[in-house]
């Protein structure tokens, strides 16, 4: 919440130009009178001018900023964030040890590579839940959907090949993200799985993943990376396409930081923002400052007879 000072009616504030040279220009005649002893009179005149007249400008002034119309605004902006709840499965299996993968980085293995790219797609997801699953042998959770983005970064650093066995069980996999999937209370629903191998080890049969991500409205982006002739493509294509989503293969590091990139782009959080303005205003409380100086101003010349 943002508050701030203003004026309705702006152009009125010249009128202070105006004032304050009558103020130091203008001022009024008054009568001569014949007096014995002037000076005594003019150091008595001059100890009690300086109170009318501050009270005068008070009242010019105050008059004048009460009819330019003081408001104190405040801003209170909120903001609608749309964000996607997001299942990253990722096959730790013993072929993921495979190194070249990166040209720029020959020693790295290709689960070194697909870490740190994950974790760059993962910084830009800043409106969405996002959860992890890794697959071997087996498929296991190894963090359930949550916004905190350095806590979820700082775990991957932790993942290492081997973890959930050597084999690839990527039905497995599917089905431990739609699981997780089912109770996000995101609309939008997304898994993006990412294997370099076959199907070897689940215990789950193809028809009952199309089946759940039908039911759970989860839509599957398929990423096979390394060399095609290891890849399962056509399974992983009907996989995406079953579900809503797309097959996508990266041949190397290079391509799959644009892979990434591209479903970023393709599923952008959407962020509808308003803004509520309220004004209290502030010119009876100038006003009436002002009106009490124009009393005090009327009572000491009056009570002084002129």
């Amino acid at each position: 919440m943002m508050s701030d000072f203003a004026f309705e009616r702006p152009l009125i504030l010249w009128l202070l130009v105006v004032a304050v040279y009558c103020l130091v220009k203008c001022r009024a005649r008054e009568s001569a009178l014949i007096f014995p002893h002037l000076s005594i009179v003019k150091k008595a005149a001059n100890k009690k001018s300086f109170l009318p007249e501050f009270l005068k400008a008070v009242a010019i002034f105050g008059t004048i900023l009460a009819l330019a119309g003081p408001v104190a605004i405040d801003r209170t902006h909120e903001y609608h964030k749309k964000g996607y709840a997001i299942v990253l499965a990722l096959d730790a299996s013993g072929s993921m040890k495979e190194q070249g993968f990166d040209p720029k980085n020959p020693f790295l293995s290709k689960f070194d590579v697909v870490k740190d790219l994950v974790k760059e797609f993962i910084q830009q997801r800043k409106n969405d839940n996002i959860g992890l699953v890794v697959f071997g042998s087996v498929a296991t959770i190894a963090s359930p959907l949550t916004y905190n983005k350095e806590v979820l970064a700082k775990l991957i650093d932790y993942l290492d090949i081997g973890i959930a066995g050597q084999k690839t069980a990527i039905n497995d996999a599917v089905v431990q993200s739609i699981n997780m999937l089912a109770k996000a209370k995101a609309k939008s629903k997304i898994l993006i799985l990412l294997t370099d191998g076959i199907d070897t080890a689940s215990h789950i049969p193809p028809d009952v993943i199309t089946r759940m991500a039908k039911k759970y409205h989860v839509k599957i982006y398929t990423i096979g990376i390394g060399r095609k002739r290891d890849i399962d493509e056509p399974y992983l294509k009907w996989i995406a396409q079953q579900s809503g989503g797309r097959y996508f293969f990266a041949k190397d590091a290079r391509v799959l930081k644009k892979v990434y990139e591209y479903i970023n782009r393709l599923e952008k959080s959407e962020i509808r923002g308003k803004e509520f303005v309220k004004k209290d205003e502030l010119y009876p409380y100038v006003l009436f400052v002002a009106i009490l100086a124009l009393l005090g101003y009327i009572y000491i010349y009056g009570k002084r007879g002129f």
